[in-house]
C-alpha cells in the first residue's frame, strides 16, 4: 500500500475505546514471539504495556509493545527484520529517544523501539505497573481516555496530547512519594 494512503488512513481512523479483552494478552503472547524470532539478540526485552495490558481496563483495541534494545541507531536494520511481521517504520521527531512501529489498517500493534533502562523504557513499564496496582488510577485514566476520544475522535493529536499529560502526572506523583519513603 502506498504510504502516503496508509498515513492518511491511519490519521483518519477515529478514535474508539473499547471494554477490556481478555484475548489482548494472548495477542500479546503470540506476537512477543514472533518479535522475539525476528529480532533475536537486539531485543534485550519485550514488554506488554498501555492499557490492553491492565485487566479491566478500557482501552483503543491495539496491543502496544516496548522493545528495550541497547542501541537505537540501527533502525534499518529493526525495519527490515520487522518488515515479514508487517510492521512499518513511523519516523517521528523523538526518534532519539523512541522508534515508533505500527502493523496494520486499522491498526493492530504499535510498537515502541527504546533503549533498555533509559528513562523512556522504565517510565512505559513504570506506568503500566502503577496501573496495574492501582484501581483508582486506573479508572481515572480509563473515564479521561473516554472523555478524550468522546472529544477528539476525529482529533488523534489531541487525544494523545491529553493521556500524556495524565501519565506524566501519575509518574511525577511516584517519583515524589519514592523521594518520601
Amino acid at each position: 500500500m502506498n504510504e502516503r494512503l496508509e498515513d492518511r488512513q491511519v490519521a483518519e481512523e477515529p478514535i474508539i475505546v473499547v471494554d477490556y479483552d481478555p484475548a489482548w494478552p494472548l495477542h500479546f503472547e503470540r506476537e512477543r514471539a514472533q518479535i522475539a524470532a525476528a529480532l533475536g539478540e537486539l531485543a534485550r526485552t519485550i514488554d506488554h504495556i498501555g492499557s490492553t495490558a491492565v485487566p479491566g481496563l478500557r482501552a483503543k483495541p491495539v496491543i502496544d509493545i516496548l522493545i528495550g534494545v541497547d542501541r537505537l541507531n540501527r533502525v534499518d536494520e529493526f525495519a527490515a527484520r520487522l518488515a515479514s511481521l508487517g510492521y512499518v517504520h513511523r519516523p517521528h521527531d523523538d526518534d532519539d529517544v523512541r522508534l515508533f512501529f505500527r502493523k496494520g489498517t486499522p491498526r493492530s500493534h504499535h510498537l515502541h523501539i527504546v533503549v533498555y533502562g533509559g528513562v523512556e523504557h522504565v517510565r512505559h513499564v513504570r506506568f503500566r505497573d502503577i496501573l496495574r496496582a492501582d484501581p483508582g488510577t486506573a479508572r481515572d485514566y480509563a473515564a479521561l481516555k473516554d472523555a478524550l476520544a468522546a472529544r477528539f475522535r476525529e482529533q488523534r493529536e489531541a487525544y494523545v496530547d491529553g493521556k500524556a499529560d495524565f501519565v506524566t502526572g501519575v509518574l511525577a506523583r511516584a517519583e515524589n512519594e519514592d523521594r518520601h519513603e
